[in-house]
């Protein structure tokens, strides 16, 4: 296995990509004071690296943070799996740190490996075990990845395992539904969103984990806290402390944004796209008419 990550040190430090090149056409008409994004498994059949690296195209930063499952080690411990795509993402983000944006990289448990570099850097992107944030308008935000707080993790990795077992099977069957559900016309919709709305042990883990991290942030003296970790983008208060989880680029493609007044968003690429799509038609009705 150590052949493979080492393949994969070469794709972290290699020549940009002929796809996507050093030129990236951004534009600073939609540039963001800051950009939370985790949970992208490169590495697996799962990721949505090319919607991943349109949002980062469209959406450039002062301050970038990876929190975890950045490349997914467990899935290319069992099978290696690193298309072009997944190749430019890694080196979006290096193109990012060279050209000034402040980068930071918290490792989650599926890329737990590079763990063992946390206060080096690599190409200008820190690796850290966790950091704060202080906002435009003077909140601190506590940034972790959030599996220290997932008992299944902690005490029966085994569990852990199986459970990613199981979900990577979920996407697979998916990614089929979609496939035929699109040859109809019809938008894309999540099994697994769909299985964990109707668990009720799952909502209980969920809530649970967001109280704790949320509890976690106010020990520590932070107005709030961004996270990842399950796969769920939410915005909300919990005893007082701004909670914020920024999804996942594996079903939901969400990222959470600030904005250069401080102000925090989710903000959803299927729900950007579509605008985008409603804009372009609206102008091409208007030439035509």
């Amino acid at each position: 296995m150590r052949t493979n990550f080492d393949a994969l040190g070469t794709e972290w430090t290699g020549a940009g990509s002929a796809a996507h090149g050093d030129d990236d056409g951004e534009s600073d008409t939609s540039r963001l004071r800051s950009i939370f994004i985790s949970d992208v498994h490169l590495g697996t059949a799962g990721c949505q690296a090319e919607a991943l690296l349109d949002f980062l195209k469209d959406h450039p930063s002062n301050y970038l943070y990876l929190v975890g499952d950045i490349v997914d080690g467990w899935a290319l411990r069992r099978r290696w799996f690193w298309p072009q795509a997944h190749n430019d993402v890694v080196q979006k983000l290096l193109r990012r740190a060279r050209k000034g944006c402040h980068v930071v990289f918290i490792p989650g448990n599926h890329d737990s490996f590079a763990r063992g570099f946390i206060g080096h850097q690599f190409g200008g992107i820190h690796v850290a075990r966790d950091t704060v944030h202080k906002t435009a308008d003077g909140r601190t935000l506590w940034i972790t990845h959030g599996d220290y707080f997932d008992a299944v993790i902690q005490c029966a990795k085994w569990l852990a395992y199986l459970g990613d077992y199981a979900y990577e099977m979920t996407l697979k069957w998916n990614r089929y539904l979609n496939r035929l559900r699109g040859h109809f016309g019809l938008p894309y919709w999540s099994l697994s969103q769909y299985l964990k709305h109707k668990v009720k042990k799952a909502l209980n883990y969920v809530t649970d984990f967001e109280v704790a991290v949320a509890a976690e942030a106010r020990k520590r003296g932070h107005d709030g806290v961004v996270c990842g970790h399950i796969h769920r983008a939410e915005m909300r208060t919990i005893n007082g402390v701004l909670y914020c989880n920024d999804g996942d680029w594996v079903e939901s493609r969400t990222a959470l944004v600030e904005h250069f007044d401080g102000r925090l968003e989710v903000l959803s690429w299927d729900t950007l796209i579509a605008a985008r799509t409603a804009s372009e038609t609206k102008v091409a009705l208007a030439q035509v008419a």
